[in-house]
Protein backbone atom coordinates (compact mmCIF):
# COMPACT_ATOMS: atom_id res chain seq x y z
CA UNK A 1 0.00 0.00 0.00
CA UNK A 2 1.22 3.16 -1.07
CA UNK A 3 1.58 5.97 1.73
CA UNK A 4 -0.26 9.20 1.23
CA UNK A 5 2.29 12.33 1.60
CA UNK A 6 0.98 15.12 2.85
CA UNK A 7 1.84 18.70 1.00
CA UNK A 8 4.33 20.35 3.28
CA UNK A 9 2.27 23.61 3.41
CA UNK A 10 0.14 21.44 6.18
CA UNK A 11 3.05 20.73 8.15
CA UNK A 12 4.23 24.29 7.96
CA UNK A 13 0.25 25.42 9.31
CA UNK A 14 0.25 22.65 12.05
CA UNK A 15 3.92 23.43 13.47
CA UNK A 16 2.51 27.47 13.44
CA UNK A 17 -0.26 26.66 15.03
CA UNK A 18 1.09 24.42 17.83
CA UNK A 19 4.50 26.93 18.19
CA UNK A 20 1.55 29.59 19.14
CA UNK A 21 0.01 27.03 21.94
CA UNK A 22 3.12 25.83 23.12
CA UNK A 23 5.89 28.63 23.31
CA UNK A 24 4.86 31.13 25.34
CA UNK A 25 7.10 34.47 25.42
CA UNK A 26 8.31 36.30 28.04
CA UNK A 27 6.83 39.89 28.50
CA UNK A 28 10.10 42.61 29.24
CA UNK A 29 10.70 46.25 28.69
CA UNK A 30 12.51 47.12 25.66
CA UNK A 31 15.09 48.19 27.90
CA UNK A 32 15.00 44.72 29.34
CA UNK A 33 15.11 43.03 26.22
CA UNK A 34 18.17 45.81 25.12
CA UNK A 35 20.57 44.25 27.81
CA UNK A 36 20.06 40.58 27.18
CA UNK A 37 20.72 41.28 23.39
CA UNK A 38 24.07 43.34 24.70
CA UNK A 39 24.60 40.59 26.86
CA UNK A 40 24.09 37.67 23.78
CA UNK A 41 25.95 39.55 21.58
CA UNK A 42 29.12 39.65 24.27
CA UNK A 43 28.42 35.98 24.95
CA UNK A 44 28.68 35.04 21.63
CA UNK A 45 32.03 36.82 20.86
CA UNK A 46 30.97 40.44 19.20
CA UNK A 47 31.86 42.69 21.49
CA UNK A 48 34.45 45.20 19.98
CA UNK A 49 35.57 47.60 22.44
CA UNK A 50 32.97 50.68 22.18
CA UNK A 51 32.70 50.20 18.57
CA UNK A 52 29.17 47.82 18.48
CA UNK A 53 25.79 49.78 18.61
CA UNK A 54 22.55 48.50 19.54
CA UNK A 55 19.21 50.86 19.57
CA UNK A 56 15.62 50.13 19.33
CA UNK A 57 12.79 52.72 18.59
CA UNK A 58 11.30 54.93 21.39
CA UNK A 59 7.42 55.77 21.49
CA UNK A 60 9.08 59.70 21.05
CA UNK A 61 8.86 60.35 17.64
CA UNK A 62 12.23 60.46 15.99
CA UNK A 63 13.73 59.18 18.95
CA UNK A 64 15.54 55.78 19.63
CA UNK A 65 16.60 53.88 22.81
CA UNK A 66 20.84 53.16 22.99
CA UNK A 67 23.54 51.86 25.62
CA UNK A 68 24.89 55.20 26.35
CA UNK A 69 28.43 55.63 25.49
CA UNK A 70 31.64 54.10 27.52
CA UNK A 71 29.94 50.99 28.17
CA UNK A 72 30.20 47.69 26.67
CA UNK A 73 28.05 44.88 25.50
CA UNK A 74 28.62 42.76 28.43
CA UNK A 75 28.21 45.19 31.05
CA UNK A 76 24.58 46.62 29.94
CA UNK A 77 21.61 46.54 32.05
CA UNK A 78 18.47 48.12 31.52
CA UNK A 79 19.48 51.38 33.57
CA UNK A 80 21.93 51.73 31.36
CA UNK A 81 19.76 52.92 28.12
CA UNK A 82 19.06 56.56 27.76
CA UNK A 83 16.62 57.78 24.90
CA UNK A 84 17.76 60.54 22.58
CA UNK A 85 16.27 62.33 19.73
CA UNK A 86 16.46 63.63 16.44
CA UNK A 87 20.45 64.94 16.84
CA UNK A 88 21.47 62.40 19.64
CA UNK A 89 21.04 64.78 21.88
CA UNK A 90 19.51 62.93 25.55
CA UNK A 91 15.97 63.08 26.52
CA UNK A 92 16.07 60.66 28.80
CA UNK A 93 18.54 59.16 31.13
CA UNK A 94 21.99 60.24 31.64
CA UNK A 95 25.26 60.28 29.63
CA UNK A 96 25.70 60.05 25.76
CA UNK A 97 24.78 58.19 22.95
CA UNK A 98 27.76 56.49 20.65
CA UNK A 99 28.52 59.21 18.39
CA UNK A 100 28.63 56.88 15.29
CA UNK A 101 24.76 55.83 16.07
CA UNK A 102 23.56 58.71 14.04
CA UNK A 103 23.38 56.80 10.81
CA UNK A 104 20.63 54.87 12.74
CA UNK A 105 18.36 58.40 12.57
CA UNK A 106 18.67 58.05 8.81
CA UNK A 107 17.43 53.96 8.76
CA UNK A 108 14.60 54.83 11.32
CA UNK A 109 13.52 57.79 9.14
CA UNK A 110 13.32 55.57 6.10
CA UNK A 111 12.00 52.04 7.48
CA UNK A 112 8.81 52.49 9.84
CA UNK A 113 9.14 48.83 9.46
CA UNK A 114 12.23 48.71 11.34
CA UNK A 115 11.91 48.55 15.62
CA UNK A 116 15.68 47.91 16.70
CA UNK A 117 19.21 47.91 14.89
CA UNK A 118 22.38 45.83 15.86
CA UNK A 119 25.60 46.90 14.47
CA UNK A 120 29.00 45.12 15.60
CA UNK A 121 32.28 44.49 14.30
CA UNK A 122 32.11 40.64 14.88
CA UNK A 123 35.09 38.37 14.16
CA UNK A 124 33.78 36.38 11.33
CA UNK A 125 31.98 39.05 9.66
CA UNK A 126 34.73 41.23 10.16
CA UNK A 127 37.06 38.50 8.34
CA UNK A 128 34.94 38.32 5.34
CA UNK A 129 34.52 42.13 5.06
CA UNK A 130 38.11 42.67 5.21
CA UNK A 131 38.18 40.20 1.83
CA UNK A 132 35.24 42.69 0.66
CA UNK A 133 33.03 39.35 0.29
CA UNK A 134 29.08 39.65 0.51
CA UNK A 135 27.49 36.92 2.20
CA UNK A 136 26.88 33.98 0.17
CA UNK A 137 23.88 31.87 1.81
CA UNK A 138 24.83 28.03 1.08
CA UNK A 139 23.32 26.55 4.17
CA UNK A 140 20.01 25.76 5.84
CA UNK A 141 21.25 28.29 8.85
CA UNK A 142 22.40 31.21 6.17
CA UNK A 143 18.92 31.14 4.70
CA UNK A 144 17.13 33.82 6.69
CA UNK A 145 19.81 36.29 4.78
CA UNK A 146 18.21 35.20 1.42
CA UNK A 147 17.49 37.91 -0.56
CA UNK A 148 17.57 39.35 2.66
CA UNK A 149 21.13 40.68 3.06
CA UNK A 150 22.55 43.70 1.43
CA UNK A 151 26.35 44.51 0.88
CA UNK A 152 27.49 47.64 0.50
CA UNK A 153 31.00 47.34 -1.08
CA UNK A 154 32.73 50.63 -0.50
CA UNK A 155 33.32 51.91 3.09
CA UNK A 156 32.58 55.64 4.01
CA UNK A 157 34.56 56.06 7.10
CA UNK A 158 33.66 56.63 10.27
CA UNK A 159 29.64 56.58 10.58
CA UNK A 160 29.62 60.21 12.08
CA UNK A 161 27.92 62.32 9.79
CA UNK A 162 24.47 62.62 7.94
CA UNK A 163 26.33 61.24 4.87
CA UNK A 164 27.10 58.14 6.24
CA UNK A 165 23.49 57.56 7.17
CA UNK A 166 22.16 58.36 4.14
CA UNK A 167 24.54 55.71 2.53
CA UNK A 168 23.79 52.93 4.63
CA UNK A 169 19.65 53.52 4.76
CA UNK A 170 20.11 53.13 1.01
CA UNK A 171 22.11 50.34 0.46
CA UNK A 172 20.11 48.29 3.17
CA UNK A 173 17.13 49.37 1.30
CA UNK A 174 14.08 46.82 2.44
CA UNK A 175 16.30 44.02 3.25
CA UNK A 176 16.83 43.06 7.24
CA UNK A 177 20.50 43.06 7.53
CA UNK A 178 23.35 44.70 5.43
CA UNK A 179 27.06 43.47 5.37
CA UNK A 180 29.60 46.37 5.41
CA UNK A 181 32.55 45.85 3.12
CA UNK A 182 36.04 47.15 5.23
CA UNK A 183 33.75 47.90 8.74
CA UNK A 184 31.51 45.26 9.81
CA UNK A 185 27.60 44.43 10.01
CA UNK A 186 23.98 45.72 10.94
CA UNK A 187 20.53 44.31 11.39
CA UNK A 188 17.63 46.04 11.21
CA UNK A 189 14.72 43.90 13.18
CA UNK A 190 11.05 44.71 13.61
CA UNK A 191 12.01 43.86 17.43
CA UNK A 192 14.60 43.59 19.46
CA UNK A 193 14.55 39.95 19.33
CA UNK A 194 14.36 39.53 15.59
CA UNK A 195 18.08 42.19 15.41
CA UNK A 196 19.78 40.01 18.10
CA UNK A 197 18.36 37.13 16.29
CA UNK A 198 19.69 38.12 12.52
CA UNK A 199 22.90 39.43 14.32
CA UNK A 200 23.83 35.80 16.22
CA UNK A 201 22.92 34.07 13.26
CA UNK A 202 24.89 36.69 10.56
CA UNK A 203 28.17 36.18 12.38
CA UNK A 204 27.32 32.48 11.98
CA UNK A 205 27.22 32.11 8.50
CA UNK A 206 30.11 34.61 8.29
CA UNK A 207 32.20 32.18 9.79
CA UNK A 208 31.03 29.03 8.08
CA UNK A 209 31.10 31.02 4.53
CA UNK A 210 34.93 31.55 5.92
CA UNK A 211 35.81 27.96 7.13
CA UNK A 212 34.13 26.26 3.91
CA UNK A 213 35.76 28.28 1.32
CA UNK A 214 38.68 25.79 2.11
CA UNK A 215 37.07 23.38 0.43
CA UNK A 216 36.42 25.21 -2.48
CA UNK A 217 33.68 27.84 -3.87
CA UNK A 218 30.30 27.95 -2.89
CA UNK A 219 27.19 26.32 -3.47
CA UNK A 220 24.18 28.73 -3.33
CA UNK A 221 21.19 26.95 -1.69
CA UNK A 222 18.42 26.87 -4.50
CA UNK A 223 16.88 30.02 -4.48
CA UNK A 224 13.16 28.38 -4.24
CA UNK A 225 14.51 25.96 -0.89
CA UNK A 226 16.37 29.18 0.50
CA UNK A 227 12.88 31.02 0.14
CA UNK A 228 10.84 28.58 1.84
CA UNK A 229 13.27 28.21 4.68
CA UNK A 230 14.36 32.17 4.84
CA UNK A 231 10.27 32.21 5.84
CA UNK A 232 10.63 29.18 8.32
CA UNK A 233 13.20 30.79 10.30
CA UNK A 234 11.93 34.05 10.44
CA UNK A 235 8.46 33.37 11.77
CA UNK A 236 8.00 35.22 14.69
CA UNK A 237 7.65 32.23 17.00
CA UNK A 238 10.94 30.80 16.48
CA UNK A 239 12.76 34.07 16.98
CA UNK A 240 11.13 34.88 20.14
CA UNK A 241 11.78 31.17 21.38
CA UNK A 242 15.14 30.88 20.17
CA UNK A 243 15.98 34.40 21.69
CA UNK A 244 14.18 33.48 25.37
CA UNK A 245 16.22 30.25 25.42
CA UNK A 246 19.37 32.51 24.98
CA UNK A 247 18.15 35.00 28.03
CA UNK A 248 17.58 32.12 29.89
CA UNK A 249 21.43 30.84 28.84
CA UNK A 250 22.26 34.82 30.28
CA UNK A 251 20.36 34.16 33.71
CA UNK A 252 22.12 30.91 34.11
CA UNK A 253 25.85 32.35 33.53
CA UNK A 254 25.13 35.01 35.84
CA UNK A 255 24.13 33.04 38.68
Amino acid sequence: MTAVLREKSYFDQRATQEMREHLHPVERTVQEDLAYACRILAATGQEAGLAGQISARSDTPGAYWTLRFGLGFDEATPNDFIEVGPDLETLSGQGMANPATRFHLWVYKSRPDVNAIIHTHSPWVSALVAARQPLVVAQMDMTPFHNDCAFLADWPGVPIADQEGVLISEALGGKRSIVLAHHGYLTAGGTVAEAAYLSVYLERAARMQTRARVYGELTPVPDHLAQEAHDYLLKPSIVKGTFDYWCRQIDRSAA
